[in-house]
């Protein structure tokens, strides 16, 4: 049973509707209009809402969009023929007043379909139950009942043959080798082995059993007193290796363990500024910069790219730029098909994931087939622009992450504003959270860093020098004599959501605008760690919730997400789970043009990239520039 099936234009005007329920469509497709349609993921022509399913075709020709919806618990198998049969009919029928594209004429026009849908939707329905039923097969039709019982039997009865065939040669082995075993006899002897007219009967594992013991009695004295000595040696070395004991760890040597800089009359030298200034990177830090995608070196390669070309006669390009054109004429699968092709490798070249580039293919393809294109329009040239808009339109997904604002918005209710940073392992989330504080302090916030991951040996060590350093570019001086950048750590073993909550808490006693909370990196399919991570989410509710991840990274990409945003949601205790707000793409300078990950990432969560890291310091953090990065994918 249809819940409802209705047809409206691309411009929001909705031709003719059909309520199989009471309940409205105007919801279910809203969201099919937000999520899918003006987001271009069309690659999938069916999409769940709630309780429902909805299956949609595009008219590229006509500028209509055909939705049928459903319950998801049901299967109905015409759906799909019932959405072919109502578009070939509506479109044939009231081509005239469609093909006039004005909003007064379909406002005036009558589309008097009911008749003609009910007629096509009983069809559909007795067209499925007229398929006969699937009979489940006997054994006989099977290949197993066909054949006979003896070739079964010979087929087990084979390794027994095997075997006693492997004995028989063996045993005449053993017997061409008797009188060379008696001919060492005397040997035996020696050894203290019996030796006798049944030692030419010895099989090949008591010969080689004789052999070791030779070997053991003649060399076995010298092992035994170089394994007592090694084993004496053993804990004498385990005794003389001490652990290393950390400076900024508490308890340190500080005779064996002063890396400082000499100093001279009590005062250190002034290579500390230039090492700072040097940490901190040239650039606005309290600006973030658009992502920059171009290179130098693909300037130089373009001017050798069109030399080729001219080498060739001015007739066959002429005749090549022809055969290219399409000619006012819509738009086919089969004109699309090798171009698509081609596109779908170079986007997977280019480091999008394999599944991702073959959905933003067919979105590609649904979105033209059946538009008319103009006369001196080449069907690379189209498909090539409709990639490029359907790119861009991914990497501005819906919400838009604004910090600075809502940092502003927690002041005025005088509360701190509470970042997670969450991700794999070694993806950079620690350097990162350097530099996002380094941005906030520039910005005039103070921040608190709590020291979450207490599982990595070193974490809390690192976050200590980078509060170091943030405190020396921002020393209490410049500010009035107020603290701008705080480590809260409680060491290592403890609890990352009670350490959370109490430096939140700690944050708002002391006025500390912003808590970037660090957490361990866990890979997606450890569910202990993952579990870990859903109760600090659940328990401390952050404003925001931040994926770090790798630009170098393909297919793995779409599953450290998915798995984090479904591990979030299955081990999260409330009812509504806080899955993952936005996402921190690092090391985005090791990867050229391969920037696929930002499409990949972007298009499997429907979240913003908020941050790019581009290099090693603290002014190296970059915002994306959509046009930039479709730019440099779509670059050969």
């Amino acid at each position: 049973m249809l819940d409802f099936f209705t047809i409206f234009s691309k411009g929001g005007l909705v031709l003719w509707c059909f309520q199989g329920v009471s309940d409205s469509c105007t919801g279910p497709v809203n969201a099919l209009i937000r999520s899918v349609l003006l987001q271009e993921r069309g690659g999938n022509n069916s999409f769940t809402h709630e309780a429902l399913t909805l299956k949609y075709k595009l008219d590229n020709q006509f500028e209509l969009v055909f939705v049928v919806g459903f319950q998801k618990i049901l299967t109905l198998t015409y759906v799909d023929k019932l959405i072919d049969d109502v578009h070939r009919l509506f479109r044939d029928k009231y081509r005239t007043e469609i093909q006039q594209q004005s909003a007064l004429s379909l406002l005036n026009g009558t589309f008097d379909f009911q008749n003609d849908f009910l007629r096509l939707l009983r069809e559909a329905e007795e067209s499925s139950k007229i398929r006969a039923p699937t009979t489940m097969k006997k054994f006989e039709d099977f290949e197993k009942a066909k054949k006979p019982v003896r070739s079964m039997i010979e087929t087990r009865e084979k390794p027994k043959e095997k075997a006693k065939n492997s004995k028989k040669k063996g045993a005449k082995k053993a017997g061409s080798d008797g009188p060379s075993v008696t001919n060492k006899a005397p040997p035996a002897e020696k050894s203290g082995l019996p030796a006798g007219p049944e030692n030419g009967e010895l099989s090949k594992e008591e010969l080689i059993r004789r052999k070791r013991e030779e070997f053991i009695q003649k060399h076995g004295r010298g092992m035994d007193k170089s394994s007592k000595s090694m084993k004496s040696d053993a804990p004498k070395e385990k005794g003389k290796k001490a652990p290393r004991v950390w400076e900024l760890g508490g308890g340190a040597n500080k005779e064996v363990l002063d890396y400082s800089t000499p100093t001279t009359n009590g005062t250190p030298e002034a290579a500390l500024s230039e090492d700072i200034n040097l940490i901190r990177g040239t650039g606005l830090g309290g600006q973030l910069q658009d992502l920059d995608c171009s290179s130098s070196e693909d300037e130089g390669v373009v001017p050798n790219s069109t030399k080729p070309s001219a080498t060739k006669g001015t007739l066959g390009g002429m005749f090549g730029m022809l055969k290219g054109l399409v000619g006012s004429k819509s738009l086919s699968r089969e004109d699309m098909e090798s171009v698509l092709d081609k596109m779908r490798d170079h986007l997977i070249a280019k480091n999008v994931a394999a599944d991702i580039a073959v959905q933003l293919c067919e979105s590609v393809a649904n979105k033209l087939e059946g538009k008319v294109m103009g006369t001196f329009s080449t069907v690379t040239s189209t498909v090539k622009q409709a990639l490029q808009e359907s790119l861009v339109q991914i990497l501005q997904p819906q919400r838009r992450v604004d910090m600075l604002r809502d940092i502003m918005d927690a002041q005025r209710h005088q509360r701190p504003y509470v970042v997670t940073f969450c991700g794999v392992n070694g993806v950079g989330k620690s350097t990162n959270l350097a530099k996002i504080s380094f941005w906030l302090l520039e910005n005039g916030f103070s921040v608190l860093i709590a020291a979450c991951d207490t599982f990595r040996a070193g974490a809390v060590e690192q976050l200590r020098t980078h509060t170091r350093r943030l405190s020396a570019l921002h020393p209490p001086e410049k500010h009035g004599g107020r603290t701008m950048v705080q480590l809260f750590e409680k060491g290592y073993g403890k609890d990352a959501a009670g350490i959370a909550m109490e430096a939140i808490a700690f944050a708002r006693n002391q006025g500390f605008d912003v808590v970037l909370v660090d957490t361990a990196g866990r890979m997606q399919d450890n569910a202990p760690l993952m579990t870990a991570l859903a109760k600090l989410i659940t328990v401390n509710t952050p404003d925001l919730v931040l994926f770090v991840g790798e630009a170098l990274v393909g297919n793995e990409a779409v599953d450290q997400l998915v798995k984090f945003n479904r591990a979030l949601a299955d081990h999260s205790m409330a009812q509504t789970p806080r899955l993952i707000d936005g996402i921190v793409l690092t090391k985005f300078d090791t990867i050229d043009d391969k920037v696929g990950a930002a499409i990949s990432m972007t298009y499997i969560t429907s979240k913003p990239i908020v941050f790019v890291g581009t290099g090693q310091t603290y002014c190296d953090l970059r915002s994306l520039n959509a046009k930039a990065v479709v730019a440099a994918l779509m670059k050969a």
